[in-house]
């Protein structure tokens, strides 16, 4: 029985380590780590197969000028693919399932591209506050509600 409300968004603990923490780690702990061998094994090799082709999937709708972005893209659908495979196991904890997690994850990313709209392209960032063709007595209450589910966003998605 719940002691609150709200103790369900408590993160879980086991004989007193959150469980967070060892579902954020024990993913890379499986990961193989590469050898100096000139040969590598199946495993890495397989590894790196999956990287690349992973990597490509996710790039391909992108412009070169958004292949910057490869790295942390491909880092981070790896780590969440790997923490949700984790989460299907029984009775084990699914980190993605708190909240923190996911507003750690969603408001930096979403920082990032709003600063990098509005840095990059202020003009266009800026006009999908306002639909075209808006009358005139609705454009200040149209950008405050556009305004507004900007900042909405991170929590909706």
């Amino acid at each position: 029985m719940m002691a609150n409300f709200f103790s369900q968004f408590e993160s879980p603990s086991y004989m007193g380590v959150p469980l967070i923490a060892i579902a954020i780690v024990l993913p890379w702990i499986l990961f193989p780590t590469p050898s100096s061998r000139w040969i590598n094994s199946r495993l890495i090799t397989i590894q790196g197969w999956f990287i690349n082709r992973f990597t490509n999937q996710l790039m391909l709708p992108l412009n070169m000028g958004g292949h910057k972005w490869a790295l942390l893209l491909t880092s981070l659908m790896i780590f969440l693919f790997s923490i949700n495979m984790l989460g299907l196991l029984p009775y084990t904890f699914t980190p993605t399932t708190q909240l923190s997690l996911n507003m750690g994850f969603a408001v930096p990313l979403w920082l990032a591209t709003v600063i990098i709209g509005m840095r990059n392209q202020p003009t266009i960032a800026l006009g999908h506050l306002l639909p075209e063709g808006t009358p005139i007595p609705l454009i200040p209450v149209l950008i405050i509600i556009g305004t507004i589910s900007l900042f909405i966003r991170p929590l909706a998605l």
